[in-house]
């Protein structure tokens, strides 16, 4: 059985995943806390090498403090650093935000931008959080690559030893149907950050691993 999982074909894994998820985790959001796409943006910018348990004890007196572009832009770095500082680089997101503010009021007339070009000439903005953006705040198909994505994709063998987010994205985006692209997402940080640990993942609790690459090679070479 090892060996026949083991050697299966990347289409029949991916289906078989997919099929996994989608029967086991049918309802799936972000964990981030937000009331509007400008929320959104400040959270994702602010969840960058930071936990979302961390953002959402954070973020309730942030928004009140700046509920809208218009209050940021005319504010300062050192204000929304005392709103921040808990956060990893409260003192570059700080100014990343303001900034962030300030191209949406001059540019985007006060209303957080839909496509994937302006949304990363937004300061802080780099290809990860505009696509979580997309799928998020839109409802638009793409596939955000952060490490638990990157892992998961690589150890179930959705992918073919990724060297890099650019192609996992580029890989998970050519096999995973359009319509499933923003679950998938979901359902691979979530996977990632509560089933298939970085250090020492929870195979045995896993629903996956008739699917997954890593846990059939530990398999058939370990025992």
């Amino acid at each position: 059985m090892f060996l026949s999982n083991y050697y299966m074909t990347k289409k029949e894994r991916y289906e078989r995943v997919i099929d996994w998820f989608d029967k086991n985790m049918p309802v799936v959001d972000t964990e981030l806390h937000y009331d509007s796409p400008f929320h959104l943006l400040i959270a994702v910018i602010l969840s960058a090498q930071c936990t979302d348990k961390r953002v959402n004890m954070v973020t309730p007196a942030l928004f009140e403090a700046f509920p809208t572009p218009e209050v940021l832009a005319v504010s300062s770095p050192d204000d929304v650093y005392e709103y921040i500082k808990s956060i990893s680089y409260p003192n570059n997101k700080a100014k990343n935000l303001v900034g962030m503010a300030k191209k949406v009021m001059a540019d985007f007339n006060g209303q957080i931008p839909d496509t994937l070009e302006e949304l990363e000439s937004i300061p802080g903005v780099g290809r990860k959080t505009a696509n979580v953006m997309l799928i998020v705040a839109f409802n638009k198909p793409a596939m955000p690559v952060d490490t638990h994505v990157f892992r998961v994709s690589n150890r179930i063998g959705l992918t073919d030893n990724s060297k890099n987010p650019a192609q996992t994205e580029r890989e998970l985006i050519k096999y995973i149907p359009s319509r499933y692209l923003s679950k998938a997402h979901h359902w691979l940080i979530l996977h990632g950050r509560y089933v298939c640990l970085a250090r020492k993942p929870k195979c045995e609790e896993c629903g996956l691993t008739p699917f997954c690459k890593y846990f059939t090679k530990k398999q058939i070479f370990i025992k």
